[in-house]
C-alpha cells in the first residue's frame, strides 16, 4: 500500500495462467459457435456507445465479467472473419498454431528494433524470411547472404501498405540522387486498374504528386493482367513530357479478380526505363508454395522487391507481411535513423547485423517471426500446401456450378480460390444499369440473410460479385450452401 492505494501485481504468473485459460476457453467456445452468428455485422452506428459507460472504471473488474460482456455486447456486433461462411475480401486466416505463435509474441513482448534489443528475435526473423523465400521459389537474390543468397534480405511488416511505402521511399531516394532540384515533382508511379489502391496512398505519403500516378487500364483480352505494351506506351508519353518513370507494380493475384500480371515482361520494361519493380503477391503469394502455381512468379529475378501476406491465406493470424528486397542498402538508406541511445557499444564493428528499425516506418515492432516459425513448424510445407489446394478445389467446384446455371456468368477466369460472377443480362434487362441493379440486389439479399458474406468489385464497368474462399474452417458443404443460397435469392429477385 502507498498513499492508501492498493498495489497492482499486473503480471503475477498464477493470475496470468488462470486468466489466460479463461480467454482460451472463451475463444474455443466462440469458434465452436461462430457459424451461428450472422456473418456480416448487423450493428448500427452508436449502438455500443449507448451500452458502455461514459468514463473508464475507477476500480478493476474480474476477467470473467469482462469476457461475459465481450460475449454479450461485442461478438454480436462483429463481422465474423473466422466464420466458415465468410467469403468477402480475402481471408484473414487464423489457426491454432497461429494463435499459439501470437501468444508467444504477445507474452514475451520483446521489441526487436535493433539487434541488441533482442538478438535472436532478429535472427529468427532473418531465418524465417529465408525459409519463406525458398518455399515460394523466389530468386536467390532475395535471400540474406548468410542463407546462401546474393546479399538481399527480408523483413516482417504489419501490412502490405507499410511494405509499399518503404519500397516507394527507397525507389524515390534512389531516383532523387540522380536528379536536380524539384526532381520529386517529375517522378511517376505506374500500376494497373486492378492494382490495390494502397499504391496510390503510398505514393502520396512519400511525396509523389497524385497527378503523377498512372492507372493503366486492363481488359478481358489479357484476363485483366497488366501488359508490357500498355506500360511502355504510358512511360514513353511521360518521358516525352519530361517526366521520370520511378516505380512499377506487378501483381500476382489482384484484389478485385485475382488477375496475374506477367512479372518477367514487366521486369524487362522496368529495367529498360530504370524503374523500381515491386511484385505484390499479398493474397496469392501463399499459393506459390505449391509447384503448380510457381510459374506465376517467373521473372522475379528482375524485381527489386516482393511482398506477400501470411495473415491472408497462410494460417498466420493478423498481422504479418513478408517483404523481400534485392538491395537492403537502398531500403535502409531511405529509412535509417540514428540516435545515441540506440547505438550498441558492445557490438563489434566487424559483425554485420540487421537493425530492423532501418527496414520499416516505425521504431517499435512486434516479434512476428515467432508466430510464423510456429506455423511453419506445426503444419509443415506439406500441410500448408494441402490447406491451399483444398480451397482451390472448392473454388473450382463453385466456378463450375455457376457456369451450369444459365442465369449466371463467370466474369473473369478463376484464379486461385477466387470466383467472380454475376447474373447475366436478361431480355427485359439489357441495359448495364438494370443488370447492375439486379446484382446489387442479389448481393444485398445474400448478405442480409446472415448465412454468408461476400463483397463486389467493378470490372469493365460491370458490378461483379466476388466469392473468395479461404477461411480456415470453411468446408465443401459451406461452399455448396453458399451457392444454394445465391440460387435461392436469385429466384426471389428475378422476375418470371
Amino acid at each position: 500500500m502507498k498513499n492508501g492505494s492498493p498495489s497492482l501485481n499486473a503480471l503475477d504468473p498464477d493470475t496470468f495462467a488462470g486468466e489466460s485459460r479463461a480467454v482460451i476457453d472463451f475463444l474455443a467456445g466462440y469458434y465452436r459457435d461462430v457459424d451461428k452468428y450472422p456473418v456480416q455485422s448487423e450493428a448500427e452506428p452508436g449502438s455500443l456507445r449507448r451500452l458502455l459507460p461514459d468514463t473508464a472504471p475507477e476500480h478493476g473488474e474480474p476477467v470473467d465479467g469482462i469476457l461475459e460482456d465481450v460475449g454479450q455486447h461485442i461478438l454480436p456486433g462483429l463481422t465474423h472473419f473466422q466464420s466458415p461462411n465468410f467469403f468477402a475480401y480475402y481471408p484473414a486466416n487464423a489457426s491454432t498454431a497461429g494463435f499459439a505463435g501470437e501468444m508467444l509474441c504477445a507474452g514475451l513482448n520483446v521489441a526487436p528494433f535493433t539487434w541488441a534489443a533482442s538478438p535472436l528475435a532478429t535472427e529468427l526473423e532473418c531465418v524465417m524470411l529465408d525459409w519463406m523465400c525458398k518455399l515460394m521459389c523466389l530468386p536467390d537474390r532475395f535471400l540474406f547472404s548468410g542463407g546462401g543468397g546474393g546479399g538481399g534480405g527480408g523483413v516482417l511488416h504489419g501490412s502490405t501498405c507499410e511494405a509499399v511505402i518503404c519500397t516507394l521511399a527507397a525507389a524515390r531516394d534512389r531516383a532523387l540522387s540522380k536528379l536536380t532540384h524539384e526532381g520529386i515533382l517529375k517522378l511517376v508511379v505506374y500500376a494497373s486498374d486492378q492494382s490495390h489502391t494502397t499504391f496510390q496512398k503510398g505514393a502520396r505519403i512519400v511525396g509523389i504528386p497524385p497527378s503523377n500516378f498512372r492507372i493503366i487500364p486492363t481488359s478481358a483480352s489479357s484476363s485483366y493482367g497488366l501488359t508490357a505494351e500498355s506500360v511502355r506506351h504510358a512511360v514513353e508519353a511521360d518521358l516525352a513530357s519530361g517526366l521520370v518513370p520511378l516505380y512499377l507494380c506487378a501483381t500476382v493475384g489482384t484484389t478485385g479478380v485475382g488477375a496475374v500480371d506477367p512479372v518477367g515482361e514487366l521486369g524487362e520494361v522496368a529495367r529498360r526505363y530504370g524503374m523500381w519493380l515491386h511484385v505484390d503477391a499479398a493474397y496469392a503469394g501463399s499459393a506459390l508454395i505449391c509447384p503448380e502455381f510457381q510459374g506465376y512468379i517467373h521473372g522475379a529475378e528482375l524485381a527489386d522487391s516482393v511482398s506477400m501476406n501470411p495473415h491472408k491465406w497462410f494460417l498466420t493470424n493478423m498481422d504479418c507481411c513478408c517483404l523481400w528486397v534485392a538491395s537492403p542498402a537502398q531500403l535502409t538508406s531511405a529509412l535509417s535513423i540514428t540516435s545515441e541511445y540506440l547505438t550498441d557499444v558492445s557490438c563489434q564493428e566487424t559483425v554485420d547485423v540487421v537493425d530492423y528499425k532501418d527496414w520499416q516506418i516505425a521504431l517499435g515492432r512486434r516479434f512476428r517471426a515467432i508466430k510464423l516459425w510456429v506455423v511453419l513448424r506445426r503444419y509443415g510445407a506439406a500441410g500448408l500446401r494441402a490447406h491451399i489446394r483444398r480451397h482451390v478445389e472448392m473454388a473450382k467446384w463453385f466456378e463450375q456450378a455457376v457456369k451450369a446455371d444459365e442465369r449466371f456468368e463467370v466474369v473473369a477466369p478463376r484464379r486461385f480460390s477466387l470466383v467472380c460472377f454475376r447474373l447475366r443480362p436478361r431480355p427485359r434487362y439489357e441495359g448495364d444499369h438494370a443488370v447492375d441493379a439486379l446484382n446489387r440486389k442479389l448481393l444485398n439479399a445474400v448478405n442480409a440473410s446472415g448465412r454468408a458474406f461476400m463483397v463486389h468489385t467493378v470490372v469493365d464497368n460491370k458490378f461483379v460479385i466476388r466469392l473468395a474462399i479461404g477461411a480456415t474452417m470453411t468446408q465443401m458443404r459451406h461452399v455448396r450452401n453458399a451457392f444454394h443460397l445465391i440460387q435461392e435469392k436469385a429466384t426471389q429477385i428475378l422476375p418470371p
